[in-house]
């Protein structure tokens, strides 16, 4: 769009002061001497002023100096018309008009804050750029629609690596509730503008204050790069048929659409958009909402392609995209059109199919979840080389990297297909949780997270009922995952205040994530699904097109309580769980009081903490929803619910007797751990080696996983989780195994460097071996992919060959061997899909070099992204040092692996024994790159820095990491002060636990 010009005869202050004084000094006529006396006294009056006024505009030079230096050092120029022309520009320096005061909020520097003023705020956007793919440039310009809330002669707003190029404000006549009343207005007279690098924002000083309720219009033009950093706009390539392709997509969250236009990059500040693309016509150009049409090509002869007007919306969520792609669509039975694009080969051999097909399902699904319409034409799903993340849910344009989105069936495993069903899940769900409903600030932003993560597992269960997600596997990917890193002392509440735009990274981790959706979940199940979705709809109606904070969500969820004659106060139980960090391990005892019969419980709760010296300075107390049943040998009792407020209480419960036991926390819907005294934990293992299937499945996997975490951090001995176990080779259900699994590799990741080492190993190989055996290995040529398959069937036969093959089972290192030299000499992979991630580690483990060319060579020919991505991890696993050496090198200072897969890489050389010195090396003498090339990715540094130590054990490793933190900590933000929490956890536990741990294995009756 144009910009403006302001009215004519504006007169500038300079010449204003010329004309005043030389209306002072007017030449008179040469008069008698008499007079000469007085015309001495006007020559030196003259002088006098001459030099009063040098000194007052010396003085007035230095105090503009100095206070540009507070507010940027940038200043623009005011041409003629009060527009404004480019930063750092001649001219003269515009002052106050005589008599206009300067006005105190200029003085208090507003730029200087770390959220903007919020004095005028946007209303709509129109966006028009120019996309340069030959030389991977852009430019741009931007008219904002704003409206005043306050009276402010400064408008702040944030722009980042940005060359802004002209400004100019006007007056659009009309206010806020009638903005197209009357003509008028015209344009404002721009003081100066320039940059605030420090909080990334951009100044706008007028001459005179915009007035409250009237609308404006603020037009920028800019020019920037297509970075090659995966942040902003940025750009992408992928090889076609030989030929290398480029493309460019969008990243704005959570801060970064500053980098690709001026904007007001708060999510409270929703506005419309109307977006014009012009580039080369032999790209093709996406965005959030449909084509509305194409504008007659320019002089370059590039036509505009114009995109419909949004919705009301954060800037984080408008997206576009520059590629040269193809797609295949469908459509909802409600007009949805739903297109998915990829790189031609992928869409022509049918990878997209899968995901689209599912959306369309997910869509209707949501929609009578929520009793909320999608609110837009079209979903396009766009999936690139190279993101950040897994996806982005931008409204209408939700972007995913080709590993989340792309299914070739005949070589994806079930894992594969789950992982990948899961994340389109997630991301179609934030269509209405973060789109449509938006946090008001970081510090909610678990309000989307965590329902997104939660519905993962609701939405996979409609998809696929069978599969059991939410009440099976939420529990060991979710519920178990979160709590390990919510049981440190280094751990935030969910709810965290956010001030500077560096502190909104540390808020999108798994607190917000998983810690969300297991609090998501104990609440759904707190209420009852009716309910729950009853005070959804009611939130969701209420803020659609809006912003909400976590009081608004509990106050609908209350009042839908409420309207059942249930008066729960669900913002006073949850503020506990969402403002404390941590969570609470409550303790279940038969009471031992003589005045009180056998029929009560004693109920104590504590902050869990892995330092226990820590938590037992804890003042942390929770509303805890307990459940409870009483069982013996044959049956379990019904549950009753128990609210848990003190610290220590009392209550009622079923008739007890020597051979009854309790168990705490049915189906572990609750968000916390479950202790006994030890005389019910001795019950309890003991029904579970005669009748284990009397406890459920989800509590079976529950009971295993607190007894390993409350054994780690000392509240119980060391035997009881190994004892629990003992019953395994009678499980035949995947979801106990697989918590077992979890805090077995938790184990060997402290154990595998010790001499004793050995009596672990054959520990585990006791318990999986008959198991193992029974379920063999998958057929060689697959039965269908998991849609057909047995998910269950499939993922424990999966789980048990990894550990025996883990462990050492040799019959299991035999058929490893055996299928990757049939593959190398037949050159047809027979491998079943889904163990093959199993095999190739193996193989390559115990193999030679020429093995681990075969793979390598292998990995680069493969055109299947799930297929690539094992191979790759594979490579990791050698037992050559040189070999993983070179992999380290050759991942980060070459184009031969994908810059997102690098982190990976490192972090499973860390893995592998033989690589753990080699990877913690690496990554401190690489720290400055890495931290340079990922430090602003959220997810990525901490991923990295977690996995690469999590597995230091020793006290020198430790004082090495105390060492790198004192150098290098203030790149990484809290990921360095968990790591260091972690590795502390680590030799704490072999000085306290391991001589324990050893003696009860070496028990010759340990079973």
């Amino acid at each position: 769009m144009g910009l403006n010009d302001s009215s004519p005869g504006a007169m500038r202050n300079g010449r204003g002061l010329s004309d005043q004084w030389a209306e002072s000094v007017v030449v008179r006529p040469r008069t008698t001497e008499r007079s000469i006396t007085v015309h001495k006294r006007l020559v030196l009056a003259f002088a006098l002023s001459i030099l009063t006024l040098i000194i007052v505009t010396a003085v007035a030079v230095v105090l503009s100096v100095r206070f540009e230096e507070c507010g940027g050092g940038g200043r623009g120029r005011e041409g003629p018309t009060g527009e404004s022309g480019p930063r750092g520009g001649g001219g003269s320096r515009l002052n106050g008009s005589r008599g206009e005061r300067t006005g105190d909020e200029e003085a208090g520097q507003p730029w200087k804050k770390s959220r903007l003023p919020g004095s005028a705020r946007p209303r709509h956007y129109d966006l028009e750029l120019v996309v340069h793919m030959d030389n991977f440039t852009f430019s741009g310009e931007v008219s904002i629609e704003l409206e005043c809330v306050n009276a402010t002669r400064v408008i702040v707003l944030h722009a980042d690596r940005l060359e802004v190029d002209r400004v100019s404000v006007t007056a659009e006549g009309g206010t806020a509730g009638r903005a197209f009343s009357r003509p008028g207005g015209g344009a404002m007279r721009i003081q100066r503008h320039f940059p605030y690098p420090t909080n990334q924002m951009y100044v706008v000083v007028l001459h005179r204050e915009l007035k409250p309720m009237r609308l404006y219009r603020l037009n920028v033009s800019f020019d920037a790069a297509i970075e090659d950093e995966l942040l902003g706009f940025f750009r992408s390539s992928y090889n076609l048929q030989g030929e290398r392709r480029f493309l460019a997509v969008t990243q704005f969250s959570p801060i970064h659409a500053r980098k690709a236009f001026p904007c007001f990059d708060e999510p409270l500040f929703k506005a419309t958009f109307s977006l014009s693309l012009r580039h080369d016509p032999r790209f093709t150009s996406l965005s959030n909402m449909p084509l509305a049409g194409r504008s007659p090509p320019g002089e370059d002869g590039w036509p505009a392609h114009r995109f419909a007007r949004t919705p009301r919306m954060s800037t984080y969520y408008l997206a576009w995209a520059v590629c040269n792609f193809t797609y295949r669509e469908t459509q909802t039975d409600g007009g949805v059109t739903i297109r998915l694009y990829a790189r031609p080969d992928a869409v022509s051999s049918g990878a997209g199919d899968y995901a689209l097909h599912i959306t369309k399902r997910l869509l209707g699904f949501y929609q009578d979840y929520f009793k909320v319409q999608y609110s837009l034409p079209k979903l396009d799903l766009l999936a690139v080389p190279k993101h950040p993340y897994a996806a982005m849910e931008n409204w209408g344009l939700s972007v995913f990297v080709e590993q989340k989105i792309l299914l070739d069936p005949e070589v994806a495993s079930s894992t594969y297909q789950m992982e990948l069903t899961m994340v389109v899940v997630h991301e179609i769900c934030h269509q209405w949780f973060g789109d449509l409903v938006t946090p008001v600030w970081w510090e909610d932003v678990w309000l989307k997270e965590g329902f997104a993560h939660f519905f993962e597992y609701v939405g996979t269960d409609f998809l696929f009922p069978k599969w059991n997600m939410e009440k099976q596997r939420f529990l060991t990917d979710v519920l178990h995952e979160v709590m390990l890193l919510d049981g440190l002392s280094s751990s935030h509440p969910i709810s965290q205040e956010v001030e500077r735009a560096t502190d909104i990274d540390r808020v999108f981790d798994w607190i917000a994530y998983k810690k969300g959706a297991a609090l998501i979940r104990m609440l759904a199940n707190v209420m009852g699904k009716s309910l729950f979705q009853k005070g959804l709809n009611d939130y969701l109606l209420s803020h659609m097109y809006g912003n909400a904070a976590r009081d608004d969500l509990w106050n609908k969820l209350s009042q839908a309580m409420r309207s059942e004659g249930r008066g729960i106060d669900i913002g006073g139980m949850m503020d506990g769980w969402t403002l404390q960090m941590g969570y609470p391990v409550v303790t279940i005892s038969r009471s031992q009081s003589e005045q009180l019969p056998t029929d009560y419980i004693t109920v104590s709760q504590e902050h869990f903490l892995y330092g226990q010296e820590v938590s037992n300075s804890s003042s942390s107390r929770w509303q805890v929803p307990l459940t409870v049943a009483v069982g013996n040998r044959s049956s379990l009792g019904s549950e009753s619910l128990i609210w848990v407020n003190n610290r220590t209480e009392t209550h009622r419960i079923g008739r007890m007797d020597d051979n009854t036991w309790l168990l705490g926390n049915i189906n572990q819907t609750g968000y916390f751990r479950v202790n006994y005294d030890l005389h019910n934990w001795k019950l309890l293992i003991q029904q579970l080696h005669t009748d284990h299937r009397v406890i459920s499945v989800g509590n079976r996997a529950g009971l295993i996983d607190d007894a390993f975490n409350l054994a780690r951090a000392g509240y119980l001995p060391q035997g009881v989780p190994l004892q629990l176990i003992g019953y395994l080779p009678q499980e035949a259900w995947f979801l106990p195994w697989h918590a077992a699994s979890r805090a077995l590799y938790q184990l060997d990741k402290l154990l595998d460097r010790t001499d004793e080492y050995r009596l672990f190993s054959d520990y585990v190989l006791k318990q999986v071996t008959s198991r193992y055996h029974q379920m063999g290995w998958p057929a060689n040529a697959p039965e269908g992919n998991v849609l057909q398959a047995s998910y269950q069937s499939e993922e424990l036969q999966r789980e048990l060959i990894m550990l025996a093959c883990s462990f050492g089972n040799k019959q299991c290192h035999r058929q490893a061997v055996t299928y990757i030299s049939d593959w190398i000499s037949s050159n047809k992979n027979r491998i079943p899909p889904n163990v093959r991630g199993v095999v190739y580690c193996t193989g390559v483990s115990l193999m030679d070099e020429d093995v681990w060319e075969f793979i390598w060579m292998k990995f680069h020919s493969s055109n299947a992204v799930s297929e690539k991505k094992l191979l790759l991890e594979a490579l990791t696993c050698s037992d050559d040092v040189f070999l993983l050496n070179r992999l380290l090198n050759l991942s980060l200072t070459s184009d031969l692996v994908p810059e997102q897969d690098v982190i990976d890489v490192i972090i499973h050389v860390g893995q592998n024994p033989r690589g753990r010195n080699l990877a913690w090396k690496y990554f401190r003498e690489k720290w400055d790159v890495l931290n340079a090339r990922y430090g602003e990715a959220l997810f990525m540094n901490s991923k990295l820095i977690g996995g690469v130590t999590e597995f230091l054990t020793t006290e020198t490793e430790l004082a090495e990491l105390k060492e790198f933190v004192q150098s290098s900590g203030l790149g990484a933000g809290p990921a360095l002060s968990r790591a260091l929490e972690i590795v502390e956890g680590n030799v704490r536990w072999h000085r306290l636990h391991r001589r324990q741990f050893f003696q009860w294995l070496r028990k010759p009756s340990n079973q």
